[in-house]
């Protein structure tokens, strides 16, 4: 009888609505069962061949059927949406009794955090770490550290010029120029700062790192207190035994002067891009302070004398932390920076 076959179709359908475990099995029923080309529509179809007194027993039942799996269809809709509206609530649910986050922790530069280990490592030894401008007038930066006009020392360092005669200072060595002036003897003291030299950019040269200038000032210094306080510093800094080599050197604020090296940490020797391929790394220019920049800072050099020395930061951090190229450090690269 048709009437069953349609009372069975419904069934079955009900059957499969109950067991759609998605909303597109869901749909793919519905198109089965109601859909303009579904089972139901087929049977209403050949309706026109039937008695009128069948044509109305099977509509009732038709109807009857299509309205029950409508309804089913639709309430099993409702289940689906309030499914994936608890998901969703669950998702983005929030508590608004919690404190706000807060901005992410950061961490320290390496060149800042070797900075202040040496800060702490100096004013524990008695020294005072001082300041002074980036932007620099020529008697300080040059004049002061007997460096005049016409010395061949200024050409070993390409200055950045600045309009009405000041400069980017190439050191950091005016800092202690001022503090003498200011502090005057006894002094102990350190510098710490950013300084510029208009080079040319490659895995050991940037034209903008950072240097760290000490100075002692007292009666009867000697270069063995000026040894004293370098190995001190090594030591302390790469908290192990380095090799070290010292040579003489030129420069005009400090006589005698030295240079002091250090193997390289970076290939312990054989040669890199950054020891230039010579297995040493030029760390520490050093010596005696000249009398004649005592004398120009207002310091008897008859009563008085000291030591003073350059660090180069930068290249200190890259030994620390084996960094092979400095262009690292003022990249910006957060993949590079992350790691300290």
């Amino acid at each position: 009888m048709l009437d069953e076959s349609i009372q069975e179709l419904a069934s079955r359908s009900l059957a499969r609505i109950a067991a759609a475990a998605t909303p597109e099995a869901l749909e793919a029923v519905r198109v089965d069962a109601v859909g303009r080309k579904g089972v139901l529509a087929e049977i209403s179809k050949g309706m026109g061949k039937l008695s009128p007194e069948e044509r109305k027993r099977i509509g009732q039942v038709l109807n009857a059927a299509k309205q029950q799996l409508e309804a089913a269809l639709d309430a099993r809709k409702q289940e689906f949406d309030a499914f994936a509206l608890r998901a969703r609530l669950d998702a983005e649910w929030l508590d608004l009794t919690l404190p706000a986050p807060g901005p992410r922790r950061g961490h320290l530069h390496p060149i800042t955090r070797i900075q202040r280990e040496l800060e702490d490592l100096f004013v524990s030894l008695g020294f005072t770490v001082l300041d002074g401008p980036e932007v620099e007038t020529e008697y300080y930066n040059f004049d002061a550290l007997n460096i005049p006009p016409d010395h061949p020392a200024r050409d070993m360092q390409d200055t950045f010029w600045l309009d009405g005669g000041n400069l980017l200072r190439t050191h950091t060595s005016p800092v202690q120029v001022r503090g003498m002036e200011r502090l005057g003897p006894p002094l102990r003291m350190i510098a710490p700062g950013r300084v510029f030299r208009n080079e040319s950019v490659d895995a050991s040269h940037e034209h903008t790192f950072y240097q760290l200038e000490g100075m002692m000032i007292d009666r009867d210094v000697s270069v063995a207190h000026l040894l004293y306080f370098m190995k001190t510093l090594l030591t302390a800094i790469f908290q192990r035994e380095v090799t070290v080599r010292l040579r003489p050197g030129y420069f005009p604020f400090v006589e005698p002067g030295f240079e002091l090296d250090i193997q390289c940490l970076i290939c312990g020797g054989p040669g890199c891009p950054v020891c230039k391929h010579s297995g040493w790394v030029e760390l520490l220019p050093c010596g005696l302070v000249n009398p004649n920049v005592l004398r120009t800072s207002g310091i008897d050099p008859e009563e008085w004398g000291g030591f003073a020395f350059g660090l180069g930061l930068t290249r200190l951090v890259m030994m620390r932390y084996e960094i092979d190229d400095i262009r690292h450090l003022h990249g910006g690269d957060l993949r590079f920076l992350e790691q300290f």
